[in-house]
């Protein structure tokens, strides 16, 4: 197994930027300046005291602070939790509501509320995924500690992760991948962990929180939020592992107890693309993909969690019929394309859209189709070039079956609708062609 130091320092920040010619503010542009002053910046990239932060709970409770999070809060949306109580109803006094949150704060007396436990359907499948929906107040709060604690483990969060961090997403996961796949890595271990933020374990996730923070009262707050109750179906219980999905602190917390296994990989030599809980370690050949399959079942169970077995696999992806699916694409051959799920559930919703008895225009009707059909367009757009023509005919399909009900015609579109309704016709209306849209992506690259 490839081997190398790694001495487990935080990354030096200041030392990186610096050769870039950037200033203390351009390097740390997203953080909330109402907390995270040019002084307090400068403290972070020198590195503290044994690199743990105290006193940090007045930089919670300022004024300024949980103002900046209501504002994150009121444009993040969503539903009311346990509480009942909407964004709305908190407005509505929102003075009265954040002066008591900065109270409760300062004097120690602030104690979450239950979480209302939901379930959302996952893509492609029949299986549910629980949701937790905090209550409004405690969103705000969760923003505001989210806030303060970001940059302190930004700092030295490893390039391989890229789930929920500032500057990183999707698009750069992916890209990522396909830089390693076209310099040889085409050996993968395409992993899942089984229930990942239901059982992530408290006490170890606290031991990581303490590594660099120090004061007690932001350390009761965070296992305060871990062990706070749930509400589902009319009765409360309390977890005793996991952080829920839907939680404003959730993603942070998850990254802080998987950078152990960021270290660990990259330390020993493998390529590793992780986006919170889904990743795949990039190999060069099948003995490195063995060993690296060894090393992350051995770093998932270190951490008391679970490499789902029936979902984890080594594959070679240059050979034809070999692929694996992340964040949403389909890899195989050297191309990519969206995977089964994506596929169903972006059909899923232009069927919901393209009903024969809508009772609406056919320009509306297309309109609508055309707002999820950009969106995805802008995601899938790198697919390779047969995805996107036999979308648009199953789309203009569709559109042509809707036609033929306005005649008072039964059945779907067949052979001569074409001719009745060719392209042009549903292009005259508006209609955004996903082919021509990449031709012209092509084109333009």
């Amino acid at each position: 197994m490839k081997t190398m130091l790694y001495e487990g320092k935080p990354a030096v920040v200041s030392q990186r930027a610096k050769q870039a010619g950037e200033t203390c503010s351009e390097r740390w542009s997203w953080v909330e300046r109402t907390v995270w002053t040019e002084r307090m910046l400068e403290a972070l990239e020198d590195g503290v005291k044994g690199d743990v932060w105290f006193s940090l709970i007045d930089k919670v409770y300022r004024r300024t602070t949980l103002d900046a999070a209501w504002k994150r809060v009121r444009q993040a949306g969503g539903a009311p939790g346990s509480d009942r109580q909407s964004l709305k109803a908190f407005e509505s006094r929102l003075e009265v509501n954040l002066t008591q949150l900065q109270e409760e704060l300062q004097k120690g007396t602030y104690r979450p509320r239950p979480i209302r436990r939901t379930y959302i359907n996952k893509p492609g499948s029949k299986e549910k995924r629980p949701l937790g929906i905090p209550t409004v107040r405690d969103r705000v709060v969760q923003t505001a500690l989210k806030m303060v604690l970001e940059p302190i483990f930004e700092r030295e969060f490893m390039p391989t992760s890229f789930g929920f961090r500032p500057g990183m997403g999707c698009k750069n996961a992916l890209r990522r991948v396909v830089e390693l796949m076209r310099e040889g890595h085409t050996w993968v271990i395409d992993a899942d962990l089984k229930s990942y933020f239901e059982t992530i374990p408290h006490d170890r996730l606290m031991a990581e929180m303490r590594r660099r923070v120090a004061d007690s009262r932001i350390l009761d707050l965070i296992e305060g939020f871990l062990k706070q109750q749930i509400l589902e179906d009319l009765t409360y219980w309390t977890p005793e592992k996991g952080t829920p999905q839907g939680a404003v602190i959730s993603p942070l917390l998850s990254n802080v107890y998987l950078h152990e296994v960021d270290k660990r990989v990259k330390a020993a030599g493998y390529e590793m693309v992780r986006y919170a809980d889904d990743f795949v370690i990039l190999c060069r050949d099948y003995q490195e993909a063995k060993e690296a399959l060894s090393l992350a079942t051995e770093l998932t169970a270190e951490r008391g969690l679970t490499l789902h077995a029936d979902k984890t696999s080594v594959v070679a992806t240059h050979e034809k019929g070999q692929g694996f699916d992340f964040l949403g694409y389909h890899f195989e051959n050297g191309t990519r394309w969206p995977r089964k799920k994506s596929l169903k559930k972006f059909k899923d919703t232009i069927r919901s859209k393209t009903r024969r008895s809508n009772g609406r225009s056919m320009r509306d009707i297309i309109q609508d189709v055309n707002k999820t059909s950009i969106g995805w367009f802008g995601y899938f757009k790198h697919s390779h070039w047969t995805t996107f023509k036999p979308l648009d005919g199953w789309i203009r399909r569709r559109l042509r079956s809707i036609l033929r009900g306005y005649n008072k015609e039964k059945g779907i579109s067949r052979g001569k609708d074409n001719i009745r309704w060719p392209n042009k016709f549903f292009q005259d209306l508006g209609y955004c062609s996903l082919y021509d849209a990449h031709r012209a992506l092509l084109q333009s690259s």
